[in-house]
């Protein structure tokens, strides 16, 4: 069990496992290609026409992982490319094959191959000579994968669909952003990288409750990798007395202990995620105002209920209570 601290952002963390045992076929991947050339020409070489011009050599190609790792199986994108730009100033493609290893028949000459796994790849300029023997070319990858997930405090379970990951190179640029290598991954899912270090944005909900977390790339392995929120998710009420019925038409905003406000909804009882910490919520029904301060502890889902008194509010009047919610979804 490797474990990683979080880097900037809300204090959190995440630990990671390598799984190794067929790892790239237990989960979904995303099936997105690194950036290529713009392809707008696809130049096959047709059986017929090879018979009447050059002769074609049968190319082989496989790629591996990491260096004297076993030749990847599935989940590859051949492209094979002539390294004369065409009239629009782009590298034509020659041809293309999906899968594990591949075969070619091509003209001799020079082309440039590129091989993608997720959004690894790596690419290799070969000569295809007119005659003697043409080696396998096997082009390494140095790839791994990451799969991430998310609990709340310690262990609670947090839903598929209110988790989402942004993958950041480690590296920050001048203006201190980080380039995004790909946004919007989905719990549980394989995204296949080149080896390296990868900056993790966790967003849990989509109020404040962000983890960052520094995740290592492994040739060969797939890692996955749980990170933790210091959050909980909320349901605000507004109520005549504890555990009472909500009431409707509540406009709702809730506001940090420093007093910025970090949502605005209406509704008799809206849910929210947020930060574990000290807020403020002011409901607002029937021209009146009444509100309370709680705390969000990590991982503790409650009701956050305010209360109404037997007189008419006045702007800022404090009545409330908190009723703990069910910790697990």
């Amino acid at each position: 069990m490797i474990v990683f601290g979080a880097a900037g952002g809300m204090a959190g963390s995440a630990w990671a496992q390598d799984v190794q045992d067929d790892p790239f076929k237990s989960f979904p991947s995303i099936s997105a290609q690194p950036k290529m050339p713009k392809l707008n020409s696809f130049s096959p070489v047709i059986p017929s026409e090879a018979a009447h011009g050059p002769t074609t050599r049968d190319v082989r190609l496989e790629a591996l992982l990491k260096d004297k790792g076993g030749a990847v199986e599935q989940g590859l994108t051949w492209r094979v490319f002539s390294p004369i730009p065409g009239s629009d100033g782009k590298l034509p493609l020659v041809a293309t094959s999906q899968g594990g290893s591949a075969a070619f028949q091509l003209v001799p000459g020079e082309y440039f191959v590129n091989v993608a796994f997720g959004r690894a790849g790596a690419t290799r300029k070969i000569r295809v000579a007119e005659t003697g023997s043409f080696e396998r070319q096997v082009l390494v990858l140095d790839a791994g994968g990451v799969t991430l997930n998310a609990v709340s405090g310690a262990d609670v379970r947090i839903p598929q669909g209110e988790l989402s990951f942004s993958i950041f190179s480690s590296d920050v640029k001048e203006d201190g952003e980080r380039a995004l290598v790909v946004a919007d991954v989905k719990p549980s899912t394989v995204v296949r990288l080149n080896t390296g270090t990868y900056h993790v944005v966790s967003n849990y909900g989509s109020v404040n409750a962000v983890i960052r977390a520094d995740i290592q790339v492994e040739a060969g392995k797939l890692t996955e990798a749980t990170i933790q929120h210091r959050a909980a998710k909320l349901t605000l009420k507004l109520v005549a007395e504890p555990g009472g019925e909500a009431i409707a038409d509540t406009a709702w905003s809730i506001l940090t202990a420093s007093g910025d406000v970090v949502s605005e909804s209406v509704g008799a009882f809206p849910t929210l995620v947020l930060a574990e910490g000290d807020y403020s919520a002011v409901a607002r029904n029937n021209e009146k105002i009444y509100q309370r301060d709680f705390t969000v502890t990590a991982g503790v889902n409650a009701d956050v209920e305010v209360l109404l008194s037997n007189t008419a509010a006045q702007p800022g009047a404090q009545s409330a209570a908190v009723a703990p919610g069910n910790a697990q979804d």
